[in-house]
Protein backbone atom coordinates (compact mmCIF):
# COMPACT_ATOMS: atom_id res chain seq x y z
CA UNK A 1 0.00 0.00 0.00
CA UNK A 2 1.58 3.49 -1.26
CA UNK A 3 1.10 6.62 0.87
CA UNK A 4 -0.55 7.97 -1.79
CA UNK A 5 -3.04 5.46 -1.96
CA UNK A 6 -3.71 6.67 1.59
CA UNK A 7 -6.31 9.49 3.13
CA UNK A 8 -4.06 12.27 4.31
CA UNK A 9 -6.21 12.52 7.58
CA UNK A 10 -5.30 8.70 7.94
CA UNK A 11 -1.56 9.49 7.34
CA UNK A 12 -1.48 11.99 9.50
CA UNK A 13 -2.96 9.76 12.12
CA UNK A 14 -1.03 6.85 11.64
CA UNK A 15 2.33 8.80 11.81
CA UNK A 16 1.15 9.91 15.06
CA UNK A 17 0.84 5.75 16.04
CA UNK A 18 4.32 5.42 14.76
CA UNK A 19 5.53 8.28 16.62
CA UNK A 20 4.27 6.78 20.19
CA UNK A 21 5.14 3.49 19.54
CA UNK A 22 8.83 4.82 18.85
CA UNK A 23 8.46 7.22 22.05
CA UNK A 24 7.86 3.69 24.59
CA UNK A 25 11.29 2.96 23.46
CA UNK A 26 13.31 6.08 24.19
CA UNK A 27 10.95 6.84 27.48
CA UNK A 28 11.44 3.58 28.52
CA UNK A 29 8.60 2.21 28.84
CA UNK A 30 8.99 -0.67 26.37
CA UNK A 31 11.28 -2.84 24.65
CA UNK A 32 11.56 -5.07 21.54
CA UNK A 33 8.52 -5.45 20.20
CA UNK A 34 6.37 -5.16 23.26
CA UNK A 35 3.48 -2.40 23.65
CA UNK A 36 1.02 -1.45 21.56
CA UNK A 37 -1.15 2.33 20.57
CA UNK A 38 -4.45 2.82 18.98
CA UNK A 39 -6.43 6.03 18.11
CA UNK A 40 -9.53 6.74 17.17
CA UNK A 41 -10.07 7.61 13.72
CA UNK A 42 -13.31 7.83 11.07
CA UNK A 43 -15.97 5.41 12.03
CA UNK A 44 -13.22 3.14 13.45
CA UNK A 45 -9.62 2.99 14.83
CA UNK A 46 -6.02 2.76 13.56
CA UNK A 47 -3.47 -0.03 16.22
CA UNK A 48 -0.21 -0.82 15.79
CA UNK A 49 0.40 -4.20 13.89
CA UNK A 50 1.40 -7.27 15.80
CA UNK A 51 4.89 -8.27 16.69
CA UNK A 52 6.86 -5.13 14.47
CA UNK A 53 9.34 -3.21 16.07
CA UNK A 54 9.13 0.35 16.37
CA UNK A 55 11.65 1.33 14.43
CA UNK A 56 10.43 -1.16 11.62
CA UNK A 57 7.15 1.17 11.50
CA UNK A 58 6.01 3.32 8.91
CA UNK A 59 2.43 5.27 8.64
CA UNK A 60 1.56 2.42 6.27
CA UNK A 61 2.38 -0.51 8.83
CA UNK A 62 -0.81 0.61 10.91
CA UNK A 63 -3.58 -0.90 10.51
CA UNK A 64 -7.17 0.56 10.61
CA UNK A 65 -10.15 -1.84 11.92
CA UNK A 66 -13.93 -1.62 12.36
CA UNK A 67 -15.56 -0.87 15.75
CA UNK A 68 -17.24 -4.95 15.00
CA UNK A 69 -13.04 -6.17 15.10
CA UNK A 70 -12.45 -6.37 11.05
CA UNK A 71 -9.60 -5.39 9.22
CA UNK A 72 -8.36 -5.75 5.62
CA UNK A 73 -4.68 -5.31 5.77
CA UNK A 74 -1.53 -7.31 5.12
CA UNK A 75 -0.13 -6.83 8.44
CA UNK A 76 -2.18 -8.58 11.58
CA UNK A 77 -3.14 -5.63 14.31
CA UNK A 78 -1.62 -6.11 17.93
CA UNK A 79 -3.04 -9.01 19.37
CA UNK A 80 -4.28 -6.74 22.72
CA UNK A 81 -6.69 -5.11 19.44
CA UNK A 82 -9.95 -6.54 21.55
CA UNK A 83 -9.43 -3.70 24.68
CA UNK A 84 -8.61 -0.95 22.35
CA UNK A 85 -11.28 -1.31 20.40
CA UNK A 86 -13.77 -2.06 23.80
CA UNK A 87 -12.08 0.84 25.56
CA UNK A 88 -12.58 3.71 22.59
CA UNK A 89 -15.76 1.60 21.75
CA UNK A 90 -17.20 2.21 25.59
CA UNK A 91 -15.51 5.80 26.30
CA UNK A 92 -15.86 8.47 24.38
CA UNK A 93 -13.80 10.60 26.19
CA UNK A 94 -10.68 8.41 25.19
CA UNK A 95 -9.41 8.88 21.29
CA UNK A 96 -5.85 7.32 22.37
CA UNK A 97 -4.77 3.97 24.12
CA UNK A 98 -1.31 3.24 25.05
CA UNK A 99 -0.50 -0.54 26.17
CA UNK A 100 3.38 -1.07 27.63
CA UNK A 101 5.06 -2.94 30.14
CA UNK A 102 7.27 -0.40 32.23
CA UNK A 103 9.60 -1.84 34.62
CA UNK A 104 7.82 -0.13 38.30
CA UNK A 105 4.19 -0.51 36.85
CA UNK A 106 5.00 -4.03 35.47
CA UNK A 107 6.51 -5.23 39.41
CA UNK A 108 3.33 -3.58 40.97
CA UNK A 109 1.49 -5.54 37.88
CA UNK A 110 3.42 -8.73 39.14
CA UNK A 111 2.09 -8.45 42.32
CA UNK A 112 -1.78 -7.81 41.83
CA UNK A 113 -1.22 -4.59 43.94
CA UNK A 114 -3.39 -0.87 43.81
CA UNK A 115 -1.62 2.06 43.72
CA UNK A 116 -3.19 4.35 46.55
CA UNK A 117 -3.06 7.99 47.01
CA UNK A 118 0.88 8.26 47.88
CA UNK A 119 1.21 11.08 46.36
CA UNK A 120 -1.12 14.01 44.45
CA UNK A 121 -0.28 13.77 41.20
CA UNK A 122 -2.75 10.25 41.27
CA UNK A 123 -5.13 12.53 40.50
CA UNK A 124 -3.97 12.53 36.96
CA UNK A 125 -5.68 9.46 36.40
CA UNK A 126 -8.95 10.45 37.75
CA UNK A 127 -9.24 9.38 41.26
CA UNK A 128 -7.37 8.08 44.21
CA UNK A 129 -6.07 5.06 43.13
CA UNK A 130 -4.37 3.35 40.06
CA UNK A 131 -6.68 0.16 40.29
CA UNK A 132 -4.98 -3.59 39.05
CA UNK A 133 -7.16 -5.69 36.85
CA UNK A 134 -7.06 -9.55 37.82
CA UNK A 135 -5.19 -11.67 35.79
CA UNK A 136 -6.58 -13.01 32.13
CA UNK A 137 -4.56 -14.19 29.06
CA UNK A 138 -3.42 -11.39 26.49
CA UNK A 139 -5.47 -10.31 23.65
CA UNK A 140 -8.60 -12.14 25.21
CA UNK A 141 -12.13 -11.10 25.30
CA UNK A 142 -11.43 -11.60 29.44
CA UNK A 143 -8.81 -9.40 29.45
CA UNK A 144 -10.75 -6.71 27.97
CA UNK A 145 -13.69 -6.86 30.54
CA UNK A 146 -11.34 -6.63 33.50
CA UNK A 147 -9.34 -3.31 31.75
CA UNK A 148 -12.79 -2.20 31.05
CA UNK A 149 -13.64 -2.25 34.96
CA UNK A 150 -10.17 -1.75 36.54
CA UNK A 151 -10.88 1.38 34.27
CA UNK A 152 -13.94 2.56 34.97
CA UNK A 153 -13.71 6.53 36.35
CA UNK A 154 -9.99 6.33 35.36
CA UNK A 155 -7.44 7.66 32.73
CA UNK A 156 -5.20 4.16 33.72
CA UNK A 157 -5.19 0.99 35.21
CA UNK A 158 -2.40 -2.30 35.70
CA UNK A 159 -3.11 -5.73 34.41
CA UNK A 160 -1.72 -8.45 36.74
CA UNK A 161 1.14 -10.20 35.26
CA UNK A 162 1.22 -8.59 32.36
CA UNK A 163 1.60 -3.90 32.41
CA UNK A 164 -0.44 -1.16 32.23
CA UNK A 165 -3.03 0.91 30.24
CA UNK A 166 -3.24 4.61 29.76
CA UNK A 167 -5.55 6.70 27.89
CA UNK A 168 -6.16 10.32 26.83
CA UNK A 169 -8.26 12.60 24.23
CA UNK A 170 -5.13 12.31 22.44
CA UNK A 171 -1.86 10.25 21.96
CA UNK A 172 0.61 12.81 23.79
CA UNK A 173 -1.67 13.13 26.91
CA UNK A 174 -2.32 9.63 26.74
CA UNK A 175 1.65 9.07 26.37
CA UNK A 176 1.94 11.65 29.00
CA UNK A 177 -0.23 9.72 31.40
CA UNK A 178 2.04 7.04 30.59
CA UNK A 179 5.42 8.34 31.78
CA UNK A 180 3.24 9.72 35.33
CA UNK A 181 2.05 6.13 35.89
CA UNK A 182 5.39 4.73 36.00
CA UNK A 183 6.92 7.38 37.75
CA UNK A 184 4.19 7.09 40.82
CA UNK A 185 4.79 3.45 41.30
CA UNK A 186 9.03 4.16 40.85
CA UNK A 187 8.05 6.40 43.75
CA UNK A 188 5.65 4.53 45.77
CA UNK A 189 8.42 1.32 45.60
CA UNK A 190 10.91 3.84 46.82
CA UNK A 191 8.76 4.59 49.88
CA UNK A 192 7.97 1.33 50.41
CA UNK A 193 11.34 0.58 51.00
CA UNK A 194 12.05 3.54 53.11
CA UNK A 195 9.06 2.83 55.39
CA UNK A 196 5.22 3.18 55.46
CA UNK A 197 3.71 5.70 53.28
CA UNK A 198 1.13 8.56 54.39
CA UNK A 199 -1.89 7.65 52.14
CA UNK A 200 -3.87 10.92 51.10
CA UNK A 201 -7.68 11.05 51.63
CA UNK A 202 -10.28 10.55 48.83
CA UNK A 203 -11.46 13.80 49.20
CA UNK A 204 -8.10 15.85 48.70
CA UNK A 205 -7.55 13.96 45.62
CA UNK A 206 -10.92 14.47 44.44
CA UNK A 207 -10.45 18.16 45.52
CA UNK A 208 -6.81 17.73 43.00
CA UNK A 209 -8.85 16.20 39.56
CA UNK A 210 -11.27 19.03 39.88
CA UNK A 211 -8.05 21.64 40.45
CA UNK A 212 -6.12 19.80 37.80
CA UNK A 213 -9.32 20.82 35.07
CA UNK A 214 -8.13 24.40 35.47
CA UNK A 215 -4.52 24.59 36.36
CA UNK A 216 -1.52 25.74 34.21
CA UNK A 217 -2.30 25.54 30.73
CA UNK A 218 -5.93 23.79 31.32
CA UNK A 219 -7.49 21.48 29.33
CA UNK A 220 -5.46 22.09 25.80
CA UNK A 221 -2.24 20.49 27.56
CA UNK A 222 -3.70 18.43 30.36
CA UNK A 223 -2.64 18.54 34.30
CA UNK A 224 0.57 20.62 34.69
CA UNK A 225 4.13 18.89 35.49
CA UNK A 226 4.74 18.40 39.02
Amino acid sequence: MKPDRMEPDRIEAARGVVAAMRDLLTLGLSQGTSGNVSVRHGDGFLVSPSGVPAEALTPESIVPMTFAGTHDHRLAPSSEWRFHRDILARRPDVHAVVHAHPDYCTAFALCGRTIPAVHYMIAAVGGPTIRCAPYAPYGTDALSALALEALEGRGGCLLANHGMIATGPDLAKALWLAVEMEALCRQYAIALQVGAPVILPDDEIARTVERFKTYGLRAQDGPAPR
